[in-house]
């Protein structure tokens, strides 16, 4: 009987040998001869890739294949994962309800506007060119949003500002609970807005108007509320009214307001006197702390033993003052004062030289020169100057600088909060926990969220975009801390209510043995906020169809399967509680 033509296959064999494993692909063809089914092996194919031997494979099985743009071709690819992600912190937090109960074009528009700020920060105009390259134009249902329809999604969520706050307060403050408060300020480009003015620029920015904003925020620095003021207001004025809104707009009677030395002074803490069930936590000046060791009422010998004591003074009645010495921050201030004293010498012995050989005459002349070093360095009142009209010395002071370097590391904690409800410890721990107020301010101006420089010209719209920004800040406060896993924060944040508050702070093991290998236990790198953003953008939606049927042909989506820390990112966010 004749043999039959038969079936082609590939057989798959492995065998083990001197404890390696070895695999052969061997091509088949399976037939039947005078009523036997034989095999004929027609060729080795081990030496092909693992891919081409299982598409050989799925051939011989009759799938047909055709090229990759034959099939289909991707239309369209934007970036999705990072937007993705912002979408879902905003669900987990309930987002959309905090901002208005019901649903309007304005809050959609507001919601894509505060998601896009944490994406990528851009002037209004260009976050309507920028959000059609990801898939937050549609997912956000703004694809047809103007630059003007942005603007008045900005009057609109403005107007709700006094409800949003309200609604973030309930959240977040307690009763009787840990209030942070700090002033900031950002430039302008521009001078119309009558918001700017000429203040003390923390940008560092001199001579540009400015506006300043302050910021309240929970123990934890999580944000609760903004308020806008005018670029040359100082901080103590800002202080008041904060306090009025927090009783008469949140609602919360009773408090501890934690301020810095230059919030809190006198006649602050005066009028804090007088109003019932507000306690506050601040710091001394140094000129404070001088007197206060030149009266004999803190004596440096008690930190021979300890850093931490509390003491009591007649100037601050009823108040706790709580008195901390840090070595180590002791030695950078002695460091850097002398530096500056160098630094200072130098330039006033170019003057002198300049003096000494004539091309410097004149006692005013001399003394203005001299007086923009001194003041460049700020250490004018460590040197003692004689200027004439053709002669300029100096000395340094050297008991003042000794004087001086006495208190170095030395500060104050002042307080009203009584002995019973927190210890000395945790009045240290509270106050330096503005250190969170001014992380805060960071991102908002300068890693993340670029609050600056400001655009807008009328003073509500620059309070509608300080706004958006802070709620910006909300949901990415959120988004870190639920990626302290992935990210080069301390995951212990509970060692630290134990921690000594005096001593610098201290990462825990863990926290250390991530960064020092910047990595994870598991091999993968260690992100920052912003790299773990860039890192989910990579995940893309892309737009497919069919060629062979024309432009007019349906289009499905594709969107790439996240690898194992883009899909842990998007775990973590899940777990999102408010």
């Amino acid at each position: 009987m004749p043999a039959r033509s038969g079936t082609a296959h590939v057989v798959t064999t492995t065998r083990t040998c001197n404890g390696k494993v070895y695999r052969s692909h061997l091509l088949r063809r399976s037939y039947r001869e005078d009523g036997k089914v034989k095999n004929q092996t027609l060729g080795n194919l081990s030496h092909l890739p693992e891919p081409l031997i299982e598409v050989i494979r799925r051939s011989l099985r009759g799938e047909t294949f055709v090229p990759l743009g034959e099939a289909f071709e991707v239309v369209a690819s934007r970036s999705h994962g990072h937007v993705h992600a912002v979408a879902l912190a905003m669900q987990r937090l309930g987002f959309e309800s905090v901002l208005g109960s019901k649903p309007s074009r304005e809050r959609d528009l507001t919601l894509a506007m505060i998601a896009a700020r944490i994406a990528a920060p851009h002037t209004k105009l260009a976050t309507t060119r920028w959000w059609h390259t990801t898939t937050l134009a549609s997912d956000f249902g703004v694809a047809d949003a103007s630059e003007d329809d942005l603007y008045a999604a900005m009057d609109w969520l403005l107007a709700r500002q006094d409800a949003i706050q309200k609604k973030l307060a309930a959240r977040h403050l307690s009763q009787g609970g840990l209030v942070l408060y700090d002033l900031s300020s950002s430039y302008f480009e521009g001078t119309c807005c009558p918001l700017a003015k000429l203040g003390y620029s923390r940008d560092g920015k001199r001579g540009l108007l400015q506006v300043n904003y302050g910021l309240l925020t929970n123990t934890r620095g999580c944000p609760v509320a903004v308020s806008v003021h005018e670029g040359n207001v100082s901080d103590s004025t800002t202080f008041l009214p904060e306090v009025q809104r927090l009783r008469e707009v949140f609602g919360i009677e009773q408090m501890v307001l934690v301020g810095d030395r230059g919030m809190l002074g006198h006649a602050i803490i005066g009028a804090l006197r007088e109003q019932q069930g507000v306690d506050w936590i601040t710091a001394l000046k140094s000129t404070s702390i001088r007197a206060l060791v030149e009266e004999g009422q803190l004596q440096l010998g008690l930190f021979d033993e300890r850093n931490l004591v509390e003491i009591t003074s007649p100037e601050y009645p009823g108040e706790r003052l709580i008195a901390c010495r840090n070595p180590q921050l002791a030695t950078r201030r002695a460091h850097k004062r002398e530096e500056l004293l160098l630094a200072t010498e130098t330039s006033l012995r170019a003057i002198q030289a300049r003096v000494q050989a004539g091309r410097l005459t004149g006692a005013d002349t001399i003394g203005v020169t001299v007086g923009k070093v001194v003041n460049r360095y700020k250490v004018a009142k460590h040197f003692e100057l004689d200027i004439g009209e053709e002669r300029l010395s100096f000395q340094r002071k050297h008991a003042a600088i000794a004087a001086e370097a006495m208190l170095d590391g030395i500060y104050i904690i002042r307080t009203s909060v009584e002995s019973e409800r927190m210890t000395a410890q945790d009045c240290v721990r509270n106050y330096k926990s503005l250190a969170h107020v001014e992380r805060a301010f960071r991102s908002l101006k300068t890693v993340d969220l670029k609050v600056r420089p400001i655009h807008h010209r009328s003073a509500d719209r620059v309070r509608a975009h300080i706004l958006m920004c802070m709620l910006a800040y909300y949901v990415e406060w959120h988004m870190r801390e639920a990626w302290r896993e992935l990210m080069f924060a301390d995951t212990d944040q509970a060692a630290k209510a134990t921690r000594d508050p005096v001593a610098p702070a201290q990462r825990s093991k863990a926290a250390h043995t991530k960064v020092n290998r910047r990595a994870l236990e598991d091999g993968t790198p260690i992100h920052s906020f912003a790299t773990l953003m860039a890192e989910l953008a990579s995940l893309v939606r892309n737009t497919c169809r069919t060629p062979s049927a024309g432009n007019n042909a349906p289009t499905f989506e594709i969107e790439t399967t996240p690898n194992p820390t883009q899909q842990r990112a998007l775990e973590l966010i899940k777990q999102i509680q408010v």
